[in-house]
């Protein structure tokens, strides 16, 4: 499996400068090459970072109306922005592409039990707060502890029993196994003892008294403002001096205005879906790269399982063979996703999980196939070409995704297209606003629509988002639209989630393929991309396609490795 149990870091559990932290990944930290022309502005940083240039990280999402800058809060402007993954730091740092893997971050080690309902951490040495104050165990049981009090709400699901310290080692100990939500815990913000046992309520804080804004990154907050957050290099940051010395958090009004700002160099860094990338932005600068890392979720096709049309498991078996996933990626999506082929609906980062039965199980554009299956379960064509049931009724359905939401909106015409031209099927494209959506979704009025997939980093997300009874509560969905259910497939998702050996998650992973390849709930179209646009005109070392260590996406927690690794361009 790829989240393995024991994840111990490799490099000397002291604490590591910038280029040890570099060492430890497989990476290569000379980048992507770059011209070394100016770009941004020249600052000195103090003495935790380099004279350099700062970095401007772009959204499109907006003025920011109001400061906070509480972790914990996902409508605070420090995590609508990001600006709060450099200022708090976490135990280790999940890889949301390339390996999968974990990097101890705050803990030096991190060590899970065999039911993953407990997680021993030692804490990294050498380590302070950015007003000085030695970071210690204490800080770290006390930021869970606040779950376990109440004090702070469990939005993650935790379920946090409690902690235990024997040495330099703390076992945090859960209720359930955490083995498919290893980075829920693990992506935690951690936070000073010192300061936050006088906050009155952590839910709610935005800590923009005096003193109060403490952490253990790489950046501490220099100027906030409702055009851009300014956030400078910790004079006393544990990984060592940083090449960026400065920090800028800018939101524009709109992707148009964003990309704007990319390609005159007036933003560096961005993470934003930007339409005909290759002329709007790549080819402004060959210092401008854009890399889509694929995830372990995907672009997913549920179906209402419980209606017409689709409670024919022969009109699902002909749509897989129909449906040109290839067309997703290189037109709806631009080539900014990864193409999921695989009749157990995973995509190559969980490649280690399809069991031999399956390997090489691809579907294609089959069209003759497509139509066979129909035939033998009783579907004709009438005079015009139209799709017949076994009733004689013609075949039609509606696809819903949000209006707005380009990407899918281009996906909907082309299933429309693809099925209509291949099989004779109407497809209705219809494109709500949100509420119309997501009340459809949930309530299962809806007949077919594109989604996402809960994020768990290995197989079960797919069959647990598709298969799994868990998600109808009230009879409301959140998971699991098409209300697919089968006990055993039930079993396995328990097992696979809880197990205490890979002999038993293997077991029932084969249980799960076997279920969605020939039950056919849901259609994978493509991998779910975290998405990167950056330059190398002044600073090297970034992600890529070739050096995956993780994402080019500044929004995500593994922004501190990224700023760790840069380093000046030649």
């Amino acid at each position: 499996m790829k989240l393995r149990k024991s994840l111990i870091a490799a490099c000397a559990i002291t604490a590591l400068g910038a280029s040890a932290l570099a060492a430890c990944s497989s990476g290569d930290t000379s980048g992507n090459g770059g011209d070394g022309s100016s770009g941004g502005t020249s600052t000195d940083g103090g003495s935790g970072a380099a004279t350099g240039a700062s970095l401007t990280i772009a959204k499109p999402d907006g003025a920011i109306t109001t400061e906070s800058h509480n972790p914990y809060l996902g409508d605070s402007s420090a995590s609508k922005y990001g600006y709060g993954k450099v200022i708090f730091e976490t135990l280790a740092l999940v890889n949301q592409t390339g390996d999968l893997g974990t990097t101890p971050w705050l803990a030096e080690s991190v060590e899970w039990n065999d039911d993953y309902t407990a997680v021993t951490v030692v804490p990294r040495s050498g380590v302070q707060w950015s007003d000085g104050t030695d970071f210690t165990a204490d800080d770290i049981v006390f930021t869970f502890d606040q779950y376990l009090t109440g004090k702070l709400t469990d939005t993650a699901g935790l379920n946090y029993e409690g902690a235990t310290v024997d040495g330099d080692a703390i076992t945090l100990t859960f209720a359930d196994s955490k083995y498919t939500a290893q980075a829920r815990v693990l992506h935690i913000p951690i936070v000073p003892k010192h300061i936050w046992e006088n906050i009155a309520d952590p839910n709610t804080d935005p800590l923009t008294d005096e003193g109060l804004l403490v952490g253990t990154g790489p950046y501490v907050l220099d100027n906030w403002s409702t055009e851009s957050v300014t956030l400078k290099a910790n004079e006393n940051y544990w990984g060592g001096d940083l090449a960026v010395p400065e920090l800028h958090y800018v939101s524009y009004g709109d992707n148009a205005a964003l990309t704007t700002a990319l390609v005159s160099g007036e933003a560096d860094w961005a993470q934003a879906f930007i339409p005909q990338i290759e002329s709007s932005y790549l080819a402004a600068d060959e210092a401008n790269h854009f890399w889509a890392a694929p995830t372990a979720g995907a672009a997913t096709v549920f179906f209402n399982l419980q209606t017409k049309p689709f409670d024919d498991l022969a009109l699902r078996q002909a749509l897989a063979w129909t449906i040109d996933r290839q067309a997703y990626v290189d037109i709806a999506r631009e080539g900014a996703s990864e193409v999921i082929w695989n009749e157990t609906g995973l995509g190559s980062l969980l490649e280690d999980e399809i069991q031999p039965e399956f390997k090489g199980k691809d579907y294609s554009v089959d069209i003759d196939k497509a139509r066979q299956i129909l035939t033998d379960a009783g579907y004709t064509w009438d005079g015009s070409g139209k799709l017949l049931d076994p009733e004689g009724t013609a075949v039609s359905f509606s696809i819903s995704v949000p209006a707005g939401w380009s990407d899918w909106n281009t996906e909907q015409a082309l299933i429309a297209e693809e099925l209509n031209e291949g099989l004779g099927i109407e497809v209705k494209v219809d494109q709500p606003d949100w509420g119309g959506w997501d009340a459809a979704r949930q309530e299962g009025t809806f007949q077919a629509i594109i989604h996402w997939l809960e994020d768990t980093g290995n197989a079960y997300g797919l069959y647990t988002s598709t298969m799994d009874p868990k998600w109808i509560v009230d009879d409301k969905a959140q998971f699991n639209f098409g209300r697919f259910d089968d006990p055993a497939v039930t079993e396995a998702l328990h097992t696979y989630a809880n197990a205490s050996d890979d002999a038993a998650r293997t077991a029932a992973v084969t249980v799960l393929e076997k279920a969605f390849a020939e039950n056919v709930p849901a259609i994978p179209l493509g991998a779910h991309p975290l998405l990167g646009e950056y330059n190398t005109r002044n600073y090297v070392g970034w992600p890529s396609a070739d050096d995956p260590y993780a994402s080019a996406d500044p929004t995500q927690q593994s922004i501190v490795q990224i700023l760790t690794k840069l380093q000046p361009a030649e």
